[in-house]
């Protein structure tokens, strides 16, 4: 453990802001997960969870928590996906 004030207090935060990456990239997969679940059932559904997928692979990419080129790949293969339905 650190003796340093500022240094307990980095590792306090450091603590914080990993939980919360965590629940955010959960979120992410969470999201990603309904989507490709619902290809099967509805379609007006699956374009619904399809948007929220998405909004949360843009947000992911905006704090840092995957990379943009990553974000991208995601994003073209859930449009795959969605557009598979129709075919």
């Amino acid at each position: 453990m650190p003796n340093i004030k500022s240094a307990k207090k980095r590792v306090k935060v450091n603590q914080t802001k990993a939980l919360n990456n965590q629940m955010q990239k959960s979120a992410l997969k969470t999201a990603v997960k309904k989507f490709e679940t619902s290809l099967e059932g509805d379609k007006a559904q699956a374009q619904n969870l399809y948007t929220e997928a998405v909004k949360k692979v843009d947000k992911a990419c905006a704090k840092g928590l995957i990379h943009k080129n990553k974000a991208a790949r995601k994003k073209s293969q859930l449009t795959a996906k969605l557009n598979s339905i129709d075919a």
